[in-house]
């Protein structure tokens, strides 16, 4: 049992009243009295947990710090990795930490070029005016931080939580008790306003506030308030003069159990989550750095059962006071691109192997793409279903992704899911691998099983190898020797013969239209997919006839390379018969003593070459038949000379 432990179980067994209140000190020693008995810890090496939400989150959101002070907890300077993109000062950083997605956003200061508002500018005006100004000092920010995570177990196993961690860092304060007054706001639109405002979206009904009001004593608590942006001319405003669209009644989080929050006041921390060089960070000092926790979930912001709500941009404000009614507009950090949501979003990845083989996949799921709880496809499904089915393809890939062989599903409702594919011939599913939430199903292969929570993205990537096989052509003479043939050529085509102008080859490789058989007599072509081929003697070697010009089919169904010390693709062979000339020549001796005739035939008494000469009814002298390329066989040449 661990110093940590012991020390929690002793506080759940001290009465109610104690446990609310820290129970150690800032120096390190913990005094703790039941009746008579005092006992004494020093825990100089311990840091005290976060309150509730932090714990449940396993975030450190209300230390006033960015550090990780407990084992298994994150704290800002978790999301140290990773590089701030975009010109100084305006930049942003993605990146995730122990499953947390974080979003940095930086922002001018001490500056008459920094982002802010038109004088006046409200919190209810939509599409506000930004410009160039200098914010006053406690309202002049440099950075904001977010943070989002699904946690799943708390409180229970089956129950599924959205947290989100908030964070801002303001310029040196030049009085000892500044307030804070920061707006975090999420939209979903993605439908700019003009260019006045600098990227902002307008606002949709159900969008989300956030506001951290911290009053500047060292002695008080920050509070969140949170609202929804509303639309319907029945809905009540925040602020009572102004009517819809507007900010609608404020919720306090902090007085509900639901956040948690904390500035510096007790003096400076270390920051390495910001664009600083790490080593060293930046030293924030005094009342620049405020954090809160909330649980959005518990909250009723976002639930299980409720409709998909996602939000992609965000941007940070600071006001110049906590109330709305008269607060005014201040500096602007942001707009930057974040995903915050109620419902999930699962992700499916067609790998091949080798990679970036045209082919096209066929899946099939349950999420639906159509009626009340439709999810989003990103490519256009084939059937809507029941159950709803698409194609994915790698044509082209060789190690990244695309939007023809990835199918992004987002706004999917929390619950159980299956995703299969249809394996097509000639191909094996190598691997099927999950994120956190999903897995492969024991009983069914090509089987995604998907458990979508709040928030959660599942990303599941399909590999299936091609079944590739190998044809190898053997050349050899017919006779009993079986001499191995060089100089043979053959064409390996997709299509049947006869090969026409109509009908030509249709490579099954790239050259394959002429093979030509090597020393051992043999050629071989790899990587074919399992299919039908078919092969076909060209020509045969010099001094060789083709003994069978027809075309011969070949299904490749072995997986098999050319180069295998045991070839066990498909095989063919073909036999070429070697070919012989004949030469008759007759030659009077004396000269104009003799006349001849010749005549040469094959076993069917046909006449070969040029027989007879000089004619079948003259005699000549001399005389010459000559018959080339004959196959092995009889023939019979018969001279008559002066009958």
């Amino acid at each position: 049992m661990n110093l940590e432990f012991r020390l929690r179980a002793l506080r759940s067994a001290l009465p109610r009243r104690w446990r609310s209140s820290r129970w150690w000190s800032g120096a390190g020693i913990a005094f703790i009295a039941v009746g008579a008995l005092t006992v004494t810890f020093s825990l100089s090496a311990f840091a005290a947990l976060p309150g509730l939400i932090g714990q449940a989150a396993q975030f450190e959101d209300n230390d006033g710090n960015l550090a990780v002070d407990n084992t298994g907890y994150t704290d800002w300077n978790s999301f140290s990795g990773g590089t701030y993109t975009g010109t100084a000062p305006y930049q942003t950083k993605n990146t995730t930490a122990n499953g947390w997605s974080f979003i940095g956003l930086t922002d001018a200061s001490k500056s008459n070029t920094d982002t802010g508002f038109k004088g006046g500018t409200k919190q209810d005006d939509n599409c506000p005016g930004v410009i160039g100004t200098s914010s006053p000092n406690k309202d002049d920010l440099k950075r904001i931080y977010i943070a989002t995570k699904s946690v799943t177990g708390f409180p229970s196993p089956n129950t599924t939580h959205v947290f989100l961690e908030l964070a801002w860092v303001r310029i040196a304060q030049n009085t000892t008790s500044p307030s804070a007054h920061v707006g975090f706001e999420f939209n979903q639109s993605k439908t700019a306003c003009g260019a006045a405002s600098d990227g902002l979206v307008q606002r949709t009904a159900g969008d989300l506030l956030f506001v951290y009001d911290f009053e500047g004593s060292s002695t008080s608590n920050p509070s969140l308030t949170f609202r929804r942006w509303v639309t319907s001319a029945t809905s009540t405003c925040e602020i009572g003069s102004d009517s819809p669209p507007c900010w609608g009644t404020a919720t306090n989080l902090s007085a509900s159990g639901f956040a948690e929050a904390k500035v510096n006041t007790f003096g400076s921390v270390l920051d390495t989550a910001g664009p600083a060089a790490n080593p060293p960070g930046e030293t924030l000092g005094t009342n620049e750095f405020g954090e809160a926790g909330a649980d959005l979930t518990n909250a009723g912001i976002f639930t299980s059962s409720g409709p998909c709500l996602a939000f992609g941009q965000t941007e940070g404000v600071s006001r110049s006071s906590g109330n709305s009614g008269s607060a005014a507009m201040e500096d602007l950090v942001g707009p930057g691109l974040f995903q915050l949501s109620n419902c999930g979003e699962v992700v499916i990845k067609k790998h091949t192997d080798p990679r970036g083989v045209d082919k096209n996949f066929s899946y099939s799921t349950d999420i639906p793409s159509a009626g009340t709880n439709a999810a989003t496809f990103s490519k256009a499904v084939d059937s809507t279903g029941p159950p709803t089915t698409f194609t994915l393809n790698d044509s082209g890939n060789t190690t990244g992704d695309n939007s023809v062989n990835t199918e992004d599903i987002t706004n999917v409702k929390p619950g159980s899911y299956t995703v299969n594919e249809t394996l097509p011939g000639g191909w094996l599913l190598e691997s099927l691998v999950c994120t956190t939430g999903g897995a492969q199903d024991a009983t069914t292969p090509t089987q995604a099983d998907i458990t979508v929570a709040q928030g959660a993205t599942v990303t599941c990537t399909y590999t299936n190898q091609q079944q590739l096989g190998a044809i190898k052509i053997s050349k050899i003479s017919s006779k009993p020797a079986a001499t191995a043939l060089s100089g043979a050529h053959f064409e390996l085509c997709t299509n049947n013969g006869p090969y026409t102008v109509a009908n030509p080859c249709a490579p099954a490789k790239t050259g394959s239209d002429d093979l030509v058989s090597g020393t051992d007599g043999s050629v071989c072509v790899d990587n074919l997919g399992f299919a039908t081929y078919y092969v076909t003697e060209k020509a045969a070697p010099t001094g060789y006839s083709i003994d069978d010009a027809t075309t011969h089919s070949v299904a490749v169904s072995h997986m098999a390379k050319c180069s295998d010390t045991s070839f066990g693709g498909e095989s063919l062979t073909f036999k070429d018969t070697p070919l012989t000339d004949l030469t008759i020549t007759v030659t009077s001796e004396a000269t104009g003593g003799t006349k001849s005739r010749i005549t040469c035939v094959d076993s069917a008494s046909a006449d070969i070459g040029n027989s007879p000469q000089p004619s079948a009814t003259t005699f000549g002298d001399p005389e010459n038949v000559t018959a080339n390329g004959l196959k092995p066989g009889t023939y019979t040449c018969t001279v008559i000379i002066d009958p």
